[in-house]
């Protein structure tokens, strides 16, 4: 049975652990999904680690990010410590991040909810349909969180 972990934190104003482990149920009923819930985006990188070390084969991150130049910066750190896990594991790890200062109120909760979604569906493709899922949707401008922009 293939496991994914989930990890999100209490600093987001917004559970998109919720509704993206809904949307990977939704999608692989069979999966066994392990959440792991820490205070912010700095202490998402170990984790994650951990749930790899226990036998996840994919992870989904949902980071979020306040507005200040510091929280900016505490992303930066994030980002590379997500990145080095992925090459150190060989397995994906999913970012799914929201900035607070991407919008404001329910819209800024809507593009939290629909990214958690759209990159839990991402998820799904990779591990149920192999490295060529996501192949047909290349170049087609998809975004998460905010409407398609379309191919040039």
């Amino acid at each position: 049975m293939v496991c994914i972990g989930v990890v999100d934190t209490t600093f987001a104003r917004v559970d998109m652990a919720k509704h993206a482990i809904q949307e990977l149920k939704r999608l692989v009923p069979a999966l066994k999904i392990k959440r792991y819930t820490v205070p912010g985006i700095k202490d998402i990188a170990v984790a994650a680690k951990k749930l790899l070390d226990e036998g996840c084969d994919a992870i989904i991150t949902l980071g979020w990010v306040g507005p200040t130049q510091t929280d900016k910066f505490s992303y930066l750190a994030y980002s590379i410590a997500i990145q080095q896990l992925q090459i150190t594991y060989g397995k994906h790890i999913i970012d799914v991040t929201v900035h607070e200062d991407e919008a404001q109120g329910e819209k800024l909760k809507e593009v939290a909810i629909n990214r958690a979604r759209e990159h839990a569906r991402n998820l799904a493709l990779l591990i149920t349909k192999g490295p060529n899922a996501l192949t047909p949707l290349a170049g087609t401008g998809q975004r998460q969180g905010w409407p398609d922009v379309g191919p040039l």
